[in-house]
């Protein structure tokens, strides 16, 4: 009996551990339904960067030999620099910004508490853009020192150079600091009271609270933060070339168009890719061990220091200069090449170019939350674990840079454009030309990927606030997961829903990397009119549609602005309440 026995115990033990294995317990055909919809949509997202690493692979070995020591190394070396650059900056200046407004009381504290925001509206090329002219050498800046002085060479006076690496530095750190900012603020907000408030009765002052304390418990917030900024950093591409700096992202954009080799610009993006994902590592490593609970309810009560005299000034000045670098003097001086070009407003290449721009992000921005919904949703009534891996893996897009993108989007849909050009010529007589890549369809799949964590993230939010006993009862009346969602959940999370698409369709009007790249002949965007404008030296024709770009960008900064205040009456009226 036992030899007898022992073949069927390890029979059903092995089925159990492959059932375990796959994911697949009692699974239903809604499950299955969900189930396929992730994996589908996980395909989409992981399509580019397989496509990309097969081609890296294919043997250009002399190619390979040339980047390795000639290209590379300069781009490692500038792009480590840069990176360290504006980490620094974004660094002590969102941090120290974020602990003035939530445990300082000065002049203007609630001003700065949302206006250290704004830079966020702003992409870095416009930026670059804008201080190119300021402080170039016929700028208004070196203008002004040499009729002031009655210089009349450069040689008779010292200026620095914007078109450095330094410049990049400046530019780009004091536009990416409210990604530090913004997590690092929430998490001093969330910050127990209590435990302030026992640092303070022990004697701890301001600077030893905020080492000792506050900032050891933000350390997650801050490295989140960072590593946003370093992403968006390795990911630009105007900021660098108006610069002349010469960074991974730029080798890649010239490998690729101007020496013509694909297999080149796809090895050198997979270095990037390697960078990316040492930065999501490294972010993971840094706050592994990090495990701060709060365990009282006050929050509101925060501990504050009001400050007088020079310190509420130096305070104000802290606040107040990243603003004016990030934000003011680059929009004064947009405003004023527009102020000279109010005919071009009525041009019908800007008119087209806006067009562009409004069709492809709104089209991109609705499907990209399309499909974080069927994702999130997906995750919330599917018992299988491998659809919470979908989601977490077609979030990724984010930190892969538009370059890159490109370079594993082109390829695939070149060769679906040719497929379908074939067929219809042998089967209709009739030629099709690229369909997909020349009527724009991957520049907005490449849009989707690389936004669709920024929709996911807010519906998935949105959905964790509404019960599961909502799902629970519509399924006792009949109603399957694709009713309960379009009948319950749609109209609960339809806020939640148009803040997704609203995010997404403003940093899609945005991108640049993968617009230049993935454009059809003669399209033009508002992003590449700017790009296009400051190649060719003429900063005031590109000033109208970098002026349009900022104003659709401040749109999500106000949401933010909105959503602060909100919170904090909220926290006010619950202090209150239990007062």
């Amino acid at each position: 009996m036992t030899d007898t026995t022992r073949p069927a115990r390890s029979s059903s033990s092995y089925r159990r551990f492959l059932a375990r294995l796959i994911s697949l317990p009692a699974m239903t055909r809604e499950d299955a339904i969900w189930l396929i919809a992730g994996a589908i949509v996980t395909l989409f997202v992981l399509l580019p960067l397989a496509t990309l690493a097969f081609i890296a692979a294919e043997p250009a070995t002399a190619v390979w030999q040339h980047l390795l020591s000639t290209v590379l190394p300069e781009a490692l070396a500038t792009t480590a620099l840069l990176m360290a650059g504006v980490g620094a900056i974004t660094l002590f200046v969102g941090v120290g910004t974020a602990w003035l407004v939530t445990m300082c009381r000065f002049p203007g504290r609630r001003i700065f508490d949302w206006a250290l925001l704004i830079p966020l509206a702003v992409p870095t090329y416009i930026i670059a853009f804008s201080y190119v002219e300021l402080l170039d050498f016929t700028g208004p800046a070196q203008t002004a020192l040499r009729t002031v002085f009655g210089f009349r060479t450069p040689r008779e006076y010292w200026f620095p150079e914007i078109r450095s690496l330094g410049g990049a530095i400046f530019v780009m750190g004091f536009v990416l600091y409210p990604y530090v900012y913004l997590t690092t603020r929430a998490t001093f907000l969330l910050q127990s009271a209590s435990a302030l408030d026992v640092s303070r009765t022990l004697g701890a002052g301001p600077l030893r609270l905020f080492f000792r304390v506050a900032l050891p418990l933000a350390r997650p917030a801050i490295a989140v933060g960072l590593s946003l900024a370093m992403m968006e950093c390795l990911n630009d591409i105007g900021a660098v070339t108006f610069f002349g700096v010469k960074t991974l992202t730029f080798s890649v954009y010239d490998t690729w168009v101007n020496r013509s080799s694909l297999a080149g610009a796809a090895q050198l993006a997979c270095t990037m890719l390697v960078i990316v994902f040492a930065l999501l590592w490294a972010e993971r490593h840094a706050r592994r061990h990090q495990r701060f609970h709060v365990a009282t309810t006050r929050h509101a009560g925060l501990p504050s220091y009001s400050l007088t005299g020079a310190r509420a000034a130096g305070a104000w000045f802290a606040c107040a200069l990243p603003i004016v670098l990030g934000f003011l003097l680059p929009s004064w001086q947009l405003l004023q090449y527009v102020s000279r070009r109010l005919d071009d407003l009525t041009d019908p290449a800007l008119l087209s170019a806006t067009f562009n721009s409004l069709s492809l992000a709104l089209s991109a921005a609705i499907l990209t939350a399309a499909v974080g919904l069927v994702l999130t949703y997906a995750n919330r009534v599917s018992r299988q674990p491998t659809v919470r891996l979908f989601g977490r893996i077609a979030s990724i897009g984010y930190a892969v840079p538009g370059t890159v993108l490109a370079v594993g989007i082109l390829i695939p849909m070149a060769a679906l454009d040719n497929a379908i050009d074939s067929t219809m010529k042998s089967l209709f007589g009739v030629a099709t030309g690229l369909l997909i890549v020349g009527s724009g369809a991957a520049l907005v799949y490449a849009y989707v990927v690389r936004f669709l964590a920024v929709s996911y993230g807010q519906i998935e939010s949105g959905l964790a606030k509404i019960t599961p006993n909502l799902d629970m009862a519509a399924r006792t009346l009949g109603r399957t997961s694709l009713r309960t969602l379009i009948e319950v959940h749609l109209p609960l999370i339809r806020p939640v829903l148009l803040s997704a698409i609203l995010l997404a369709f403003v940093d899609c009007m945005k991108e640049l990397p993968a617009t230049i790249l993935l454009r059809p002949f003669n399209f033009e965007t508002l992003a590449t009119s700017v790009y296009n404008a400051a190649s060719r030296e003429v900063f005031a024709d590109g000033a109208i549609p970098a002026l349009l770009i900022v104003l659709v960008g401040l749109v999500p900064v106000i949401l933010l602005a909105r959503t602060s205040a909100a919170t904090y009456r909220d926290r006010t009226s619950r202090r209150a309440s239990r007062n």
